[in-house]
């Protein structure tokens, strides 16, 4: 290395090994030797995991500024049972407009490789074939675009950098009616106002739910106001009519909510900047000035629109009397934890229902169906936390869901569950405690309404409307339970040491100027799992004692860490906020680690890694 290049921890990347093989890249199979000279950015991810879909963006203008050195690969590494079936992946991958190649790993060999612990996580290979850096959540890009262009001096300085095309092959478009449809909502004349996602717009459609009657939106990515075919959205997904007859739109990857007027076809912004909440902004105010973050449905509940805030696991709502948008319940947390609205824990809520008396949501990563209650507080009628699902019947105390999407509040005062992962249609009725499977055999269910007797089901990986006539009787389903697919970290009893590794980017130091810059929060299901270290600190490594009377569980570390730029000319640095959530399996063995390293950025060089 030159005597100008940065010193730097390396180490050389495994191999990249997955059984689903490769996607987007023409029926090619890559190896980290075909990529040798390139800088390789990878990125674990999985297609239910919001903050991976984040990602996903940050990642696209990266992608296209360096497009002739950096290449990045996507390992798909799944949670749910879903996730491992190679078509679903193959599904996600065009859903959600992924142009780069992806290495479908469904028994997790690369992610245990690189020992990553949360989805996502971003891994810098540099162009001799060595690990430089690890970033776990989001709002990393920033500085890995740094180090890019560190690496790009630094490799065309020593000759070892390939510039070029990248392994990158398109697929070829489907010329379906609709694709990969998000939500539904019907409208008074008896058509269906759909959210075609990854096309980018809403569609009506006439009674039958086939026909197009009208499409509203440009077509492509935008955040643009104005008439049916200028206005702009992207992934727009839930949809909720008003008393006044104009339909409010959950505009995603926007972070938005838009208004249509059904008469006229015209788009305009109700809430949302276009940009991403992050930890420290408003949490209310005039809504066009309070940054959102992937609201994903919307729903009119006792005088407000509320989303379900999929980004940061928080339901808000949305006041049209005076125009402001406020959190209504959440901390901002992921977990599965009730009671009053302010300290509820969620985990990326993603299809609401009301009634008079109950909002009802879909919490998607819980596998879970909840509701609020008109005092605000919060209760869980299915579902026990982040690692529990499948497709089991009876009790709702027993029975199992798997990242459900949607919910429907049908006429006789139950609930219909667009079960997505379990491509199943469910039913939990409230007088009798009971959950029963309503169909089975549709491909990704991620809404429904009613239609008269009927119900019409968003079947979203066929690309229709189906429509259903509510059974009298339900479908007879084997039992089916899953835990997550991650191995569980073997830690020794007693006391252990969790260390969030965090070094600033290049370039950027911690801000203290507002007094301490990161924050460590840990707790653990079950509760009886840590004897002491629990609760929240500044110190970013903690001493905790695990019981040894409890064999496993899961720790929650959730940790923060602020960096501005290191300038001291600079009176305005740029900052930026670095978190990620980890829940880590651990399973309690007198030969487990005493230290549980958590990398949030950079390189873990303690010893024994």
């Amino acid at each position: 290395m030159n005597d100008s290049a940065p010193r730097r921890v390396r180490v050389r990347a495994p191999e990249l090994t997955g059984e689903g093989g490769w996607l987007n890249t023409g029926g090619r199979q890559y190896s980290l030797a075909d990529l040798r000279g390139r800088i390789v950015v990878l990125d674990f991810w999985t297609f239910c995991c919001i903050n991976c879909l984040h990602v996903l963006d940050e990642l696209r203008e990266l992608e296209e500024k360096h497009r002739d050195t950096v290449v990045v690969i996507g390992v798909h590494s799944p949670k749910f049972a879903h996730e491992a079936e190679h078509a679903a992946v193959a599904d996600a991958v065009e859903r959600y407009g992924v142009e780069h190649p992806v290495l479908d790993d469904p028994e997790l060999a690369t992610w245990k490789q690189y020992a990553v612990r949360a989805w996502p996580t971003l891994v810098v290979i540099d162009p001799e074939g060595y690990v430089v850096a690890q970033h776990a959540g989001e709002g990393h890009v920033h500085a890995i675009e740094r180090l890019v262009a560190e690496l790009e001096e630094e490799h065309a300085a020593k000759g070892t950098l390939r510039r070029g095309d990248g392994p990158y092959v398109a697929p070829e478009p489907e010329p379906t009616v609709l694709r990969f449809p998000g939500k539904a909502v019907p409208l008074p004349g008896g058509t269906f106002l759909v959210s075609d996602t990854t096309r980018h717009q809403l569609v009506e459609l006439a009674a039958d739910g086939e026909s197009v009657l009208r499409r509203i939106g440009a077509g492509t990515r935008g955040f643009a106001d104005g008439a049916a075919g200028a206005a702009a959205f992207n992934e727009p997904q839930g949809l909720a009519v008003l008393d006044d007859g104009s339909v409010v739109v959950a505009d995603t990857v926007n972070h938005a909510l838009r208004r249509l007027d059904l008469a006229t076809g015209e788009v305009t912004t109700l809430a949302g900047t276009g940009r991403q909440w992050w930890q420290g902004s408003p949490t209310s105010g005039p809504a066009r000035e309070v940054d959102l973050s992937s609201p994903w449905d919307v729903a009119w509940w006792r005088g407000r629109v509320w989303i379900a805030m999929a980004g940061v696991h928080q339901l808000w709502a949305y006041d049209p009397q005076d125009g402001t948008v406020a959190v209504a319940a959440g901390t901002t947390n992921e977990g599965l934890v009730d009671g009053p609205g302010d300290q509820a824990w969620f985990a990326q809520p993603s299809g609401l229902a009301a009634t008079e008396e109950r909002l009802w949501l879909a919490d998607a990563e819980t596998s879970a169906l909840r509701w609020v209650d008109p005092d605000g507080s919060v209760h869980t009628a299915v579902g026990t936390g982040l690692f529990d699902f499948g497709h089991r019947d009876g009790p709702a105390a027993q029975a199992l869901l798997q990242h459900p999407l949607g919910v429907t509040a049908l006429p006789d005062g139950s609930v219909a569950v667009s079960d997505t992962y379990n491509h199943a249609l469910r039913r939990y009725d409230p007088a009798t405690g009971e959950v029963t499977t309503l169909a089975t055999d549709l491909r990704e269910p991620s809404d429904a309404v009613l239609a008269g007797d009927d119900i019409v089901v968003v079947e979203s990986a066929r690309h229709r409307l189906t429509r259903l006539r509510l059974p009298e009787e339900a479908v007879k389903v084997p039992d089916v339970a899953h835990r997550t697919r991650r191995e569980p970290a073997e830690v020794a009893p007693g006391r252990l040491r969790v260390d969030v590794v965090f070094q600033a980017p290049a370039g950027q130091k911690l801000d203290t100027r507002y007094g301490p810059s990161t924050r460590l929060l840990v707790s653990s299901t079950p509760p009886e799992l840590l004897r002491t270290g629990e609760g929240a600190g500044t110190d970013l490594s903690r001493a905790v004692e695990l019981d040894p009377s409890v064999p496993e569980g899961v720790l929650h570390v959730s940790a923060m860490a602020a960096s501005c730029d290191d300038d001291p000319a600079n009176p305005y640095p740029a900052c930026h906020v670095h978190q990620q959530d980890w829940g880590v399996p651990v399973r309690l063995t007198e030969t487990g680690t005493d230290r549980l390293p958590l990398v949030l950025a950079g390189m873990d060089e303690a010893p024994g890694r």
